[in-house]
């Protein structure tokens, strides 16, 4: 059951603080009009009941008081849709109040006859009349109330007002009052639920408002939190708004502070070291100069080129997603193509199809080596030609590079981009390379909201894939 009423609930904080709000609101109201339906509907009973007894008792006084010879015209003019009166009818003996409620219009009934006409109530002969008060001359029939509307039926207490009341009149007459007037609905049902359905959309328009103000700012650090990423030199979050957002903002800020802080500190220190290290292999360099030309000189020659190339590559890994260099819209098509002719002037027979429309996100400089390193790969360990394919949505731009090698086996292929890992079974030494590459391009998409991945073509051999994020 919960998995259910999980599956049912909206997957944003907005949509469930907004589910909660409108659910309670309608449950709130549905409740609220039940109240004030049965209230008006209780009310307005009352009121009738009222008008009824003293409608009832005013025509049996008036009929009482009117000569034999004119009370079937008078009875003709009393009577109406509602009202029904009858000279002819029987004394119901037998006939008692069904429920306190009738019993209490009979009294009603009774009290206003004996208050306006003491004398004929009490003095005059009323032939099987029971003594007591007057109300006992007054004997109520409750007939089957007629079936209400649908609407009544739904706004209002099934009709109880529905009587037949019978009296003796002053010569011994039996006059019975039928009286059903119509079911109480309450007082302008449409004007009722008009005004709930009215403040509900107000407070419905009023609560969207709240909760899209209370959780824009979770959308922002989001954004932010994204952007950071790719760029920690984006504009700091605006610190205003409640006092727990401007808090939160303060400490992301402060985050974003402390991470440049801590990558420049870092970045000085790599050049401090690149310095260092190039010192001395310029110093042996100098003096290997002096050293004659034969395979010792050349073997330190490779040995240092060696020390060189893995000295940069190192600097290089540590760097990456560290430039000073800003992302800015960038063409991928282009991109691809100028990284491919270089390759290709290294004698690698390679093939770029596809394009993307849309611009991507990136730092021109180190996409361009993430690009060169995954293509230099497929040149170097690959064998036969290399076929880069540009593809893309509206979110993100894919390239694939696909080589005729052996692959790398399912199991090596995340471990292939941890730094200084070789696979023998694909690479030999003579190949060069310092196990960094990998390690290198992958850096770079990640610092760029992108990422690589490997996977083995069908058809053989290798695909790497570089995804990257497109600008919005």
């Amino acid at each position: 059951m919960s998995a259910f009423f999980s599956r049912l609930m909206p997957r944003t904080l907005f949509g469930q603080i907004l589910l909660t709000l409108l659910g309670g609101l309608l449950v709130a109201n549905g409740i609220g009009l039940w109240l004030v339906v049965d209230d008006r509907v209780r009310l307005s009973r009352q009121v009738r009941s009222e008008y009824a007894a003293t409608r009832v008792a005013e025509s049996i006084a008036l009929i009482n008081d009117t000569a034999p010879a004119g009370r079937a015209r008078l009875v003709r003019l009393l009577e109406s849709p509602s009202t029904a009166l009858s000279l002819d009818e029987p004394w119901y003996d037998d006939a008692r109040p069904v429920d306190e409620d009738f019993e209490a219009f009979a009294s009603k009934v009774g009290e206003r006859i004996a208050g306006r006409h003491v004398h004929q109530v009490i003095t005059l002969e009323r032939p099987k009349a029971p003594a007591g008060a007057a109300a006992a001359d007054v004997l109520p029939l409750r007939p089957p109330p007629p079936r209400p509307p649908a609407l009544a039926r739904l706004l209002a207490k099934p009709n109880a007002d529905n009587v037949s009341t019978q009296a003796r009149l002053n010569d011994g007459t039996v006059l019975t009052f039928r009286y059903s007037p119509p079911p109480a609905v309450a007082e302008r049902p449409l004007r009722i639920i008009g005004s709930l359905l009215l403040v509900a959309v107000v407070v419905s328009l009023l609560s969207i408002w709240v909760v899209r103000r209370l959780t824009r700012p979770l959308d922002m650090f989001a954004r932010a939190a994204d952007g950071l990423a790719r760029d920690l030199e984006q504009a700091p979050l605006g610190e205003s708004g409640p006092r727990e957002v401007a808090g939160a903002a303060r400490a992301f800020n402060s985050m974003q502070r402390a991470l440049r802080t801590l990558i420049h500190t870092r970045a000085q220190a790599l050049a401090g070291v690149s310095h260092d290290l190039r010192l001395p292999i310029t110093r042996v360099r100098l003096r290997l100069e002096q050293l004659p030309e034969g395979p010792v000189r050349d073997a330190i020659e490779r040995d240092l080129a060696d020390m060189e190339t893995l000295i940069d590559d190192t600097l290089a890994f540590l760097r990456a997603g560290d430039s000073s260099e800003a992302a800015a819209p960038t063409r991928l098509d282009a991109l691809v193509e100028g990284v491919a002719d270089d390759i290709a002037a290294l004698g690698a027979d390679i093939e770029v199809r596809g394009s993307v429309a849309q611009p991507v996100i990136v730092r021109p400089s180190i996409t361009r080596r993430c690009l060169a390193n995954l293509m230099d790969n497929a040149r170097r360990y690959g064998g036969g030609k290399i076929r880069v394919t540009v593809s893309g949505n509206a979110t993100e731009a894919r390239v694939d590079i696909d080589d005729d090698g052996p692959g790398i086996p399912d199991a090596e292929r995340e471990r292939v981009f941890e730094p200084y890992v070789r696979l023998e079974a694909s690479r030999a030494r003579h190949t060069g390379g310092s196990g960094l590459g990998l390690a290198i391009a992958r850096a770079v998409a990640r610092a760029q909201g992108g990422d690589i991945t490997l996977s083995r073509r069908p058809e053989g051999g290798l695909r790497a894939s570089l995804v990257l994020p497109i600008a919005p």
